[in-house]
């Protein structure tokens, strides 16, 4: 039992996997890497030590003293990030708890509504009507919010599923303009898409592309003032497919686009209700994740235009 407990914990890779951190932040890591540093850091001292030091004694004293010094920043340090792994499991499985707890009590109140407000309520006042689209407004942004801090913890653990297949990348953003269209249309924004004929199909996962279009494309509506108009262009290029959205929004002012791609950085120029700041590190991380690039230009008060690539095979 003993040795299979010590066979364990000489497991780095199993202990950085608890910790869920990336090996080179894993303390159990660190720890040999420091080691491999103090003999290195012995040695050198030892050559300089001979080349002008005469006394053995001495020589011998100073590595010692070295290799000491070194042992004990080593631990230190080692201790520190573990601490910091700690905390880092402990934040991980918190937000896995609380999002999985949350997911179906969120689930059930939506259908719930979703069946009071088609069936039972005929005879309802508009005031009640209200308040229940009130409620499921509320429960969509819940949801949304509980997924999207999945995303990240899937992101951040490295357990992204990515599923590839064959896709037309027209017919998925055709589909996501349909159903964006009464926010559009309630926003006074308008949607234009425009394509390249002939545009080859692309080798890549479907469910993760949507997430990023609705993310780009609800930002891009969410931050129009007034009335406004969202273009979306699809075109080749090379051997990628590039991916375009435009709108004449407020922007981004360039004192905030450095953080753009941030956990939980909302843009202080938002005029509608903001969401919870993951979307666009969520769209990057997949992009990325896909073997694409993402990028953006921005001029406040004038609208914002993104782009996005991705292999065609």
């Amino acid at each position: 039992m003993k040795l299979k407990k010590i066979l364990h914990q000489l497991n780095i890779p199993a202990q950085c996997r608890r910790y869920r951190v990336p090996l080179w932040q894993c303390p159990q890591f660190l720890f040999p890497i420091m080691g491999i540093v103090i003999i290195g850091a012995a040695v050198i001292a030892y050559l300089i030590g001979t080349r002008y030091i005469k006394d053995p004694e001495i020589i011998a004293l100073i590595v010692l003293i070295s290799s000491g010094v070194l042992f004990i920043l080593t631990y230190i340090i080692t201790i520190s990030f573990e601490r910091l792994a700690e905390v880092s499991r402990m934040k991980s499985e918190f937000i896995s708890i609380v999002s999985h707890q949350l997911r179906s009590p969120i689930t059930n109140l939506s259908w719930a509504i979703d069946i009071l407000m088609s069936r039972g309520l005929r005879g309802a006042e508009k005031k009640q009507l209200e308040y229940f689209k009130i409620l499921k407004e509320n429960s969509g942004r819940m949801k949304e919010l509980v997924q999207d801090l999945l995303d990240v913890l899937r992101i951040e653990e490295g357990s992204l599923l990515i599923r590839k297949e064959k896709i037309s990348l027209v017919e998925i953003v055709k589909s996501l303009i349909f159903k964006f269209q009464p926010f559009a249309l309630s926003s006074n924004v308008e949607i234009k898409f425009d394509f390249d004929k002939n545009l080859p199909e692309i080798f890549t996962d479907s469910h993760q592309i949507k997430v990023v279009i609705e993310n780009l494309l609800d930002n891009a509506i969410r931050y129009i003032k007034r009335k406004g108009e969202v273009k979306i262009r699809l075109r080749k290029k090379e051997n990628e497919v590039l991916f375009e959205i435009k709108d004449n929004g407020v922007g981004i002012p360039e004192e905030d686009q450095k953080y753009i791609f941030q956990k939980f950085f909302r843009s202080k120029s938002g005029t509608k209700q903001q969401g919870s700041g993951l979307g666009l590190f969520i769209t990057k991380s997949i992009i990325e994740r896909l073997g694409g690039k993402i990028w953006f230009e921005s001029e406040e008060g004038r609208g914002t235009t993104f782009w996005f690539t991705l292999p065609i095979k």
